[in-house]
């Protein structure tokens, strides 16, 4: 049976966030967000340190720095500082949204978000739902 158009672009769109994630210094874990609209890809990020700060995410017993930006608020920021709008966008991330970021993605207008890893909290995805945004998850991206 041939898979449907979107979720073929969904599943290439989440492979393209996974090697963007490629590009995190964090050692833990490494995750990447990517916001297409109208099929164009208008903003990207990765977890990481904010500019300016060492590219060292975590100390010296292997907790995450409290200071470590998530990749979907790097995409988000990153399409601010543009011309660009998340208006109505689809948000592509390599793992399922924290609270934090999901208030982040509910402000910024994005409409559908596509994740591969479901984190083991939850709190992010539920709110997300309840505001309206679509959440799609897909395991296999291959």
């Amino acid at each position: 049976m041939e898979q449907p158009k979107q979720e073929i672009l969904d599943k290439r769109y989440l492979r393209m966030a996974r090697i963007w994630s490629e590009n995190s210094y964090c050692q833990r874990r490494k995750v990447g967000a990517i916001i297409v609209k109208d099929s164009m890809i208008i903003s990207d990020g990765y977890n990481g340190t904010p500019a300016g700060f060492e590219n060292v995410c975590e100390d010296e017993a292997g907790v995450t720095k409290p200071y470590v930006l998530h990749a979907e608020a790097n995409a988000i920021t990153k399409v601010a500082r543009s011309n660009n709008s998340s208006q109505g966008a689809t948000l592509y991330v390599t793992a399922s949204p924290c609270v934090e970021c999901a208030k982040l993605i509910i402000q910024s207008g994005v409409k559908r978000v596509v994740f591969n890893e479901l984190y083991r909290i939850c709190d992010g995805i539920d709110l997300l739902r309840r505001a309206g945004v679509e959440c799609v998850h897909i395991e296999s991206v291959d």
